[in-house]
């Protein structure tokens, strides 16, 4: 049995679940998800106590044993997702280094003879709080947002992975919680 299968997910105000046959189907204020579920798990919603609970039906199948934890995380960031929205912020660091949103593509301009362009997935929003670095200490800044937390991270991953951040001056596109290690560069010996 899994853990984190076991755990009932509370309904908060505002959010429907229907569940029909093998789809469910999540909606609320920020807008409208649906998964499928596979045959060893099955999804019941419990409107009386505003409570969804995944069952394994077979727990003797190594599928059952793996899918019951996976859906219902999949389920609670769904629910997350539908009644307050995810977000991951990002900064752009290196001097003359620069973001913009322009028809539904993000463009990146950062230290290629060319301006990447990256097609805005549909659900997800792009906000921009700093254009342009200044320097190499002020970065540029924005933040993505969406209600569905895997589009969300392959977006920003996909962002992050034009131009990843360098050890060295610590230069390129990462999370704003994320830590670059540092390296100490080529010394030289005067002589």
């Amino acid at each position: 049995m899994s853990r984190i299968g076991k755990k009932a997910i509370d309904i908060p105000s505002g959010v429907k679940v229907e569940v029909n046959g093998k789809t469910v189907k999540v909606a609320g204020p920020k807008g409208n998800l649906q998964i499928e579920c596979e045959l060893p798990v099955s999804v019941k919603v419990d409107t009386a106590a505003k409570q969804i609970t995944v069952e394994n039906e077979s727990p003797e199948l190594r599928s059952g044993r793996q899918m019951h934890g996976t859906k219902r995380a999949l389920l609670a960031n769904m629910v997350t997702g539908v009644s307050k929205g995810f977000e991951r912020k990002l900064e752009v660091y290196g001097t003359g280094y620069n973001v913009k949103e322009q028809n539904g593509k993000f463009v990146l301009n950062v230290g290629f003879c060319h301006p990447v362009e990256i097609a805005i997935p549909e659900g997800i929003k792009v906000a921009i709080e700093t254009p342009a670095t200044r320097g190499n200490d002020v970065p540029a800044k924005f933040t993505v947002s969406g209600i569905d937390k895997a589009l969300l991270g392959q977006f920003a991953s996909d962002v992050r992975i034009v131009r990843p951040p360098e050890p060295y001056k610590g230069k390129g596109i990462r999370y704003a919680d994320e830590y670059v290690r540092r390296k100490v560069g080529k010394a030289f010996a005067s002589g």
